[in-house]
């Protein structure tokens, strides 16, 4: 009988998405497939603490309740032996060690390059991008420096510091007028889920968004806000990829904040969108293009709008989209023929299949 993979999930953390990565993680644990994998798991709380042991389910409804049978651990930051301790020196099932970590993680601290980072050095294989991937795929103003660069389509936007705020305010104001426009969105720069993002119609409500979105990032993203439809699709793969039929959002509140996306249902999801084949040609193109410039790896959900006379603008990629029941990465494999746990054993595969790669590689 062949040997079960030891697959690690590791969700929750420290990011404002803490409860989007537990229901993520609870949709992949149930969806991963018990003939092929052995399943362990590893909770991290919002104060940072990693626990062996911890299901989603436990902290979906007690949120980060700590039971007796969860483990606190470290990770042994040892390429040629590569496994988790328990801080009280008890044992662990497989003595802490595993074939390949599942990241689910969304947001800072774990979908921004840190924790890719963490299991580089300790040399296991993961699930998803790589430090550069990851980073670049979180910070928006990077992000659109790198898409720039190769050639895609984005719309107009500024960059600012929070400290700038309190120093150049009514500079900044008329810049942003002059610039961009109204209406336009302000964002932090290095937050997902559409958190401490807001619409700016006039001068007054710029200046609260402003205020607003430095209270989340040192770096503040202004963009221009266009009237267009919402499309995503998903991309699948290392240096060879593919990309998704393309989906709609049709969000229930003005745009798709993190209420709309998890917590009010209304929201709308249209799977395949109905565009004509030249635009979703255009959009798969793009999707791939844009997962390549940022060295995305695994998977990505790349976000686009698309205008009433067909112009395509990329909006941003996603280096770990959300796995909900409700989530578009693996809705738009489903509807391109790749059935939820297929997928993620192509992931999985795909996750060996860097790391072999990366493996290769002369370091001295």
């Amino acid at each position: 009988m062949k040997e079960k993979i030891k697959v690690l999930v590791i969700f929750g953390g420290q990011s404002g998405e803490h409860e989007v990565s537990v229901i993520s993680a609870d949709s992949v644990i149930k969806a991963l497939n018990i003939e092929k994998y052995e399943v362990h798991t590893i909770g991290i709380t919002k104060e940072g603490l990693w626990y062996w042991g911890v299901k989603p389910e436990e902290w979906k409804e007690q949120k980060d309740q700590i039971l007796p049978h969860h483990k606190q651990v470290t990770l042994v930051l040892n390429p040629q032996d590569p496994k988790f301790m328990t801080v009280d020196g008890s044992n662990l099932p497989d003595n802490g060690k595993c074939d390949i970590i599942f990241p689910v993680m969304h947001g800072p601290k774990g979908e921004d390059g840190t924790i890719q980072g963490l299991f580089e050095m300790a040399g296991l294989p993961y699930v998803g991008s790589g430090v550069l991937g990851s980073s670049l795929g979180m910070d928006k103003d990077k992000m659109k420096a790198v898409f720039k660069e190769a050639g895609l389509p984005i719309v107009p936007h500024l960059t600012i510091l929070r400290n700038e705020l309190s120093i150049n305010l009514k500079e900044i104001v008329e810049n942003i007028a002059i610039y961009i426009g109204y209406p336009c969105f302000i964002k932090p720069a290095n937050l997902g889920s559409s958190v401490g993002i807001s619409k700016a119609e006039n001068q007054e409500q710029l200046i609260m968004a402003l205020e607003y979105a430095a209270k989340f990032d040192r770096k503040i993203v202004i963009e221009k806000g266009v009237k267009a439809r919402e499309i995503e699709l998903s991309v699948l793969g290392n240096d060879l990829t593919k990309a998704s039929v393309p989906g709609e959002i049709v969000p229930s509140k003005e745009f798709y904040d993190y209420d709309a996306k998890y917590i009010d249902t209304g929201s709308k999801l249209i799977i395949p969108a109905k565009l004509n084949n030249i635009v979703s040609k255009q959009l798969q193109d793009y999707a791939k293009k844009a997962f390549s410039a940022v060295g995305a790896s695994g998977l990505g959900r790349v976000d686009f709008f698309v205008t009433e006379d067909e112009r395509v603008f990329v909006n941003e990629i996603n280096t770990m989209p959300g796995f909900t029941q409700i989530s578009m990465y693996p809705k738009l494999w489903e509807a391109s023929g790749l059935a939820y746990p297929a997928l993620l054993d192509e992931l999985i595969k795909l996750g060996f299949e860097k790391f072999k790669d990366d493996s290769n590689r002369r370091l001295s």
